[in-house]
C-alpha cells in the first residue's frame, strides 16, 4: 500500500519534482482572481497584487536572514504597500516618491537600530524596495494611465474595461505562456542547460518553447484584444520571453546564493510566492515601456 501510493505521488509529481496537479489548481485560481479584477473591479486587482508584493517582501526578508543580514523590515513592508497604492492613484510621480520616501525610511530606521551589520541591512532593504515593490508598481500603472478623471473605487465606468487594461491582460498572458510552454517543453525535450551554475534546469529547449508559445499567444492578444499589426505582438512575446527568463534566473541566483531551493512553500506546487512573480517583475516594465513605443494601431 505504501509502495502504491508513493508510486501515486511520483506520478502525479513533475520532471522537476513539483506537484503538478497542485500546481495547476493554485496556477489557475490565481489566474482567475487576477483577470477577475482587472475585468471587473480594478482597485480589487491592487490589492491583490499588493498583497502578493507583501508576501514576497516577507519571503526575502526570512531568505536574507539565513546570512545574518536584518533587513529594517518595518519601513520595507510600508513601502510594499504604499507603493503600488501610489501608482494607482497617483500614476508614475507617485510611485517614485514613495519608492524615495520608503528608501529614505529604511536608512532613517536603522541609523536608530544597532550599528551591526548597517550597511549591509540598508543596501538590501533599498534593493528588496526596488525588486518587488517598485516593480509591482508598474503592473498597476495601467489601471492609472486609463484617461479616466479618477481610478474608480468600484467597477470600470460603462463596465467598459480601458485600452491600456487590456494591454496589462496580454502582458500576463504572455507571460503565463512563457512560463507554461517554456515549462511543458523543458520538462519533456530539456537536455541543454541555459545557465547551468545559476537554474541547472532551465533549458535552452525550454527557452525555445517558451519564444514559440508567447509568440502565438502575442499575435493573437495584440490582434483580437488590442487591434494592433501582429508584428507587434511579435515583438512584445520575444521581449517578454527575455525580461521573463532573466526575472527568474535572477531570483535563481538569490536562492542559490542563499543556499535555498524556494522561497516558502505557501503555493503547493509552485513553492513561494517569489516564486510566482519573478517573471512577472521583470517582465511587466518591459512590457510597460514597449507599449508607450510601439505604434497603437
Amino acid at each position: 500500500m505504501a509502495h502504491a501510493n508513493a508510486a501515486a505521488q511520483a506520478a502525479s509529481s513533475s520532471k522537476t519534482g513539483r506537484n503538478l496537479p497542485a500546481a495547476i489548481v493554485v496556477g489557475l485560481a490565481l489566474l482567475a482572481a487576477v483577470l477577475a479584477g482587472l475585468f471587473v473591479w480594478p482597485l480589487g486587482f491592487v490589492l491583490v497584487g499588493t498583497a502578493a508584493g507583501v508576501l514576497g517582501v516577507w519571503e526575502v526578508f526570512r531568505a536574507l536572514q539565513t546570512r545574518r543580514t536584518n533587513i529594517p523590515i518595518v519601513p520595507v513592508l510600508v513601502g510594499a504597500v504604499a507603493i503600488p497604492i501610489s501608482a494607482f492613484f497617483g500614476g508614475q510621480e507617485a510611485q517614485l516618491f514613495v519608492l524615495i520616501a520608503a528608501a529614505a525610511a529604511v536608512l532613517l530606521w536603522q541609523s536608530l537600530e544597532r550599528a551591526e551589520g548597517a550597511v549591509t541591512n540598508v543596501v538590501g532593504g533599498v534593493f528588496v524596495l526596488l525588486w518587488i515593490p517598485f516593480l509591482v508598481g508598474f503592473a498597476v500603472l495601467p489601471l492609472h494611465d486609463t484617461g479616466l478623471p479618477a481610478p474608480p473605487l468600484g467597477l470600470w465606468p460603462g463596465l467598459t474595461v480601458p485600452r491600456s487594461v487590456l494591454q496589462l491582460v496580454v502582458t500576463l498572458l504572455l507571460v503565463v505562456a512563457n512560463d507554461t510552454f517554456g515549462y511543458i517543453v523543458g520538462a519533456s525535450l530539456g537536455k541543454h542547460p541555459m545557465a547551468p551554475k545559476i537554474s541547472p534546469k532551465k533549458s535552452w529547449e525550454g527557452f525555445a518553447g517558451s519564444v514559440a508559445g508567447a509568440v502565438v499567444i502575442g499575435v493573437l492578444g495584440t490582434v483580437f484584444l488590442l487591434g494592433r499589426p501582429w508584428w507587434v505582438g511579435v515583438i512584445l512575446a520575444v521581449a517578454m520571453v527575455g525580461a521573463a527568463t532573466s526575472g527568474d534566473l535572477a531570483e535563481s541566483m538569490v536562492k542559490r546564493e542563499l543556499g535555498i531551493k524556494d522561497m516558502s512553500s505557501i503555493l503547493p506546487g509552485h513553492g513561494g510566492m517569489m516564486d510566482r512573480l519573478d517573471s512577472l517583475l521583470f517582465g511587466v516594465p518591459v512590457a510597460y515601456i514597449l507599449f508607450s513605443l510601439l505604434p497603437s494601431a
